[in-house]
């Protein structure tokens, strides 16, 4: 099934939690992706949310394999700040492999976060926020390069 952000904007959270556990880890993306949070999925508030924070907040990653690390691209400016270290390990939500995106060493603001993405779709991954070992939120990632 190839799905992309739009679909995944559309799906509720046990929907999402479904897709994550079917979903391998997939490849560590490389250079640029575009990122949307899904605050709300499934909801009227989704979309609207959606482009509120890429415009003000968050705009993606930039993944750098060889280093074993990543930038943010936050701001309506495009700022490139807040690393984390990325590898591969179990996920908290099911123990499966899943692509680890680690701010505990990395970041004062973030130390508390940990994202893990799987790959949904050819060059779309679906991830999970975590604060502490909550669940808070879920992203998409999309590959530009």
């Amino acid at each position: 099934m190839v799905v992309d952000v739009p679909q995944l904007l559309e799906m509720s959270p046990d929907e999402l939690d479904t897709l994550f556990r079917e979903s391998a880890a997939g490849a560590i993306p490389v250079g640029r992706t575009k990122g949307t949070v899904l605050v709300a999925p499934g909801t009227e508030v989704a979309w609207p949310a959606k482009k509120l924070i890429h415009w003000l907040a968050w705009r993606g990653k930039i993944f750098n394999p060889q280093r074993g690390d990543l930038l943010n691209i936050v701001s309506m400016f495009g700022v490139k700040a807040v690393r984390a270290n990325v590898y591969k390990d179990p996920s908290w939500l099911d123990q499966a492999e899943t692509i680890v995106l680690d701010y505990s060493k990395t970041s004062r603001i973030a130390h508390k976060v940990r994202d893990e993405i799987r790959e949904v779709s050819p060059g779309v991954y679906l991830g999970l926020v975590y604060w502490g070992r909550n669940r808070i939120l879920y992203f998409t990632l999309t590959s530009t390069s």
